[in-house]
């Protein structure tokens, strides 16, 4: 299978040439592929955003390149262009950016740009709001009347209005209680469950990754330091320590449990494992007894 995004040798510095100099990323290698869900994760400062920012054009490298379906996405400017129609990047409190009248009119930006038929942009707005669950009873309201949740989930469906073929999420539940944390993560589920589109978070919960991501790429100073499933990542615990970085919950009790001499399996990594583990441990002190 032929990757959908690729970065090949990219680096990017800031400020060239001044005091301030300094280089975010170096040397990059990565691919994604089609219908994958990847967790992005790495302490503040590690790089993540920087390269997030590189992989719909909105920054250029100051070496190597970004391929989007095989097409060098800086080659021309049309290429960067066209590539913010298919990698669609959502970012952290997107609500802040959100500036239309209507809601209706949020949604409907980007397929506006698009330069799309009225009809077709009627469709992708409708289509997009069920996705994130907007009601069309709230298409005429002003999108600043509304929740936190209700704002971020306007946000999100104006991306996937262009009907991406990558969409990145960059830190989406940031600042929401955890109901509305949990509809988020349900609706982007839903989202590439439907469409199977590539999805990339950015996110600092490890509970969160864990629990839906089928890989994980790790960032520490401007280099990847991990990709693999989330039971390779979350079984280096003294690396990922090392780095600033937690692992999930069940992961931790896990850990604990094994050192006061349980017999507790190496991959738990989500509750429904660790449930699981503590239920199969428990059946067997059962038996023995």
């Amino acid at each position: 299978m032929d990757a959908v995004i690729k970065a090949e040798n990219l680096t990017h510095t800031y400020s060239v040439g001044t005091p301030f100099e300094k280089t975010a990323i170096e040397n990059i290698d990565v691919e994604f592929y089609p219908g994958e869900l990847v967790a992005v994760i790495g302490h503040t400062g590690s790089g993540k955003s920087t390269f997030m920012q590189h992989l719909n054009g909105l920054l250029a490298p100051t070496a190597g390149k970004v391929y989007c379906e095989g097409q060098d996405i800086f080659a021309t400017k049309e290429a960067t262009r066209d590539v913010r129609f298919k990698v669609g990047l959502v970012f952290q409190y997107p609500e802040y950016q959100l500036f239309e009248e209507t809601v209706y009119k949020d949604i409907a930006f980007g397929p506006r740009n698009m330069k799309l038929t009225d009809g077709e942009i009627d469709e992708r707005v409708r289509e997009a709001a069920g996705f994130v669950g907007v009601g069309e009873e709230l298409f005429d309201k002003s999108p600043l009347e509304l929740s936190g949740g209700q704002k971020r989930r306007i946000a999100i469906a104006g991306v996937i209005a262009m009907r991406p073929k990558v969409l990145i999420l960059d830190e989406p539940t940031a600042g929401l209680d955890p109901g509305g944390c949990e509809e988020i993560i349900r609706n982007i589920l839903d989202y590439r469950a439907e469409t199977g589109s590539t999805v990339l978070l950015v996110t600092h919960s490890m509970d969160d990754a864990a629990r839906i991501a089928g890989r994980l790429v790790v960032f520490h100073e401007g280099h990847i330091a991990m990709d693999g499933t989330p039971a390779e990542v979350f079984s280096r615990q003294g690396e990922l320590a090392a780095m600033g970085l937690d692992v999930p919950q069940p992961a931790a009790i896990t850990q604990a449990l094994r050192e006061r001499g349980a017999a507790m399996p190496e991959s738990v990594y989500t509750m429904e494992q660790l449930a699981a583990a503590v239920k199969a441990l428990r059946k067997g002190a059962g038996r023995d007894a």
